[in-house]
């Protein structure tokens, strides 16, 4: 049972979708507190994949799926007011039963998939479709939709790259929490919160100040990757015609 007197928040993203710098918007605000990929330890433990700095991620961050649920609804940190959550998708493997997230707001981040594999393998050359972790969210979205009887909210990437003020506000209603201004900037740099996968993964995040749309089309996508794309397509297709509209 989740206690009273705080909103707890899940963010549902994949990889390399805008979601470090959503979690430094929310960070910003001063009755927030953020978590970073909490369940990133028992995913490395579990699936032993060779991620960058797995074996540190292991050793420093608890893998016990559900100890990490019952902090996830549990007391708001540091006397916060919201309890911001980052979640990778690809992190919930099969065994992981979700039904001990209940009454947290759940919300997805999307992100167009041309874009996202080329980010991706910048930084990790082997990705397969459950890297981006698509098919996860795609049945993350249905569960949530089934349990809570309606449509959560999906957030596109470029929409709020393109339009932060106008989306974040569409973001905040969505969730039933005010909006705040110290959303649409922040300070350069790293955090505490961040997670020791920061030092590999979180280059530009950590030099940016506020969202910036890019003006330039997505790069190509190599042709080893074309049917890897194809298929994360039908997926990122298949939430985005619930995207919020600016507010």
């Amino acid at each position: 049972m989740i206690p009273d007197g705080g909103v707890r928040i899940a963010m549902w993203s994949g990889p390399r979708n805008i979601s470090t710098a959503m979690m430094r918007s929310f960070e910003n605000r001063p009755d927030c507190v953020v978590w970073d990929e909490p369940f990133y330890a028992h995913y490395l433990a579990e699936t032993g994949l060779d991620h960058p700095l797995a074996e540190r991620i292991i050793a420093a961050y608890e893998s016990d799926w559900r100890a990490v649920a019952a902090r996830a609804t549990g007391p708001v940190p540091d006397g916060g007011e919201i309890f911001y959550q980052k979640h990778m998708t690809h992190h919930i493997l099969p065994h992981m039963d979700l039904e001990c997230l209940r009454g947290m707001r759940h919300a997805f981040l999307i992100r167009d998939p041309a874009r996202v594999l080329m980010s991706y393998v910048d930084k990790r050359a082997q990705v397969t479709l459950a890297d981006l972790g698509l098919t996860q969210q795609q049945r993350l979205f249905e569960a949530v939709e089934k349990t809570e009887g309606r449509l959560p909210p999906v957030l596109d990437a470029d929409d709020v790259l393109s339009d932060p003020d106008g989306m974040l506000r569409a973001l905040c209603a969505a969730l039933a929490i005010p909006f705040h201004a110290a959303m649409l900037s922040w300070p350069a740099g790293r955090r505490d919160s961040d997670g020791l996968w920061a030092a590999h993964w979180y280059g530009a995040v950590e030099q940016s100040t506020a969202f910036v749309a890019s003006q330039a089309a997505p790069a190509r996508v190599p042709e080893h990757l074309t049917g890897l794309l194809e298929e994360a397509e039908t997926y990122y297709q298949a939430l985005r015609p619930h995207r919020l509209r600016p507010a």
